[in-house]
């Protein structure tokens, strides 16, 4: 179970930009993650590739203020808003629910809830 202070520890780094150093620091070494419906990625150092690439593939990445964050027991939720700016100028915001399971304190679990819809350039 993490605590609520590694919890907020882990959200100011994402809030930072430190994303990549944040799955290093907060995902156990086999870790998944999940968007919505599709297969799960599997392994911190897989996490780590995609994440490099997603940040690649941008202008600009930034993450607005966590409002809200729920942590009971071993799972925490997470309401993120994240802006994306293509290398086009184009812009993209993603309003999503990250629901993940803890093992001490490192993220096993993760699984984002979004609508795909609404994740459309501007």
């Amino acid at each position: 179970m993490p605590s609520r202070q590694t919890v907020q520890a882990f959200i100011a780094m994402v809030e930072q930009g430190h994303y990549v150093e944040a799955i290093e620091q907060f995902y156990a070494p086999d870790a998944s993650m999940q968007e919505n419906s599709q297969p799960p990625r599997r392994g911190r150092d897989t996490l780590v590739t995609y994440e490099r690439a997603v940040i690649a593939a941008c202008r600009a990445m930034r993450t607005l203020p966590v409002e809200s964050f729920l942590v009971d027991g071993d799972f925490v939720v997470i309401h993120w808003v994240f802006e994306f700016t293509r290398h086009s100028g184009k812009t993209m915001r993603i309003d999503e629910l990250a629901h993940q399971r803890w093992e001490g304190e490192q993220i096993v679990e993760e699984r984002f809830f979004y609508d795909p819809v609404a994740a459309v350039a501007e």
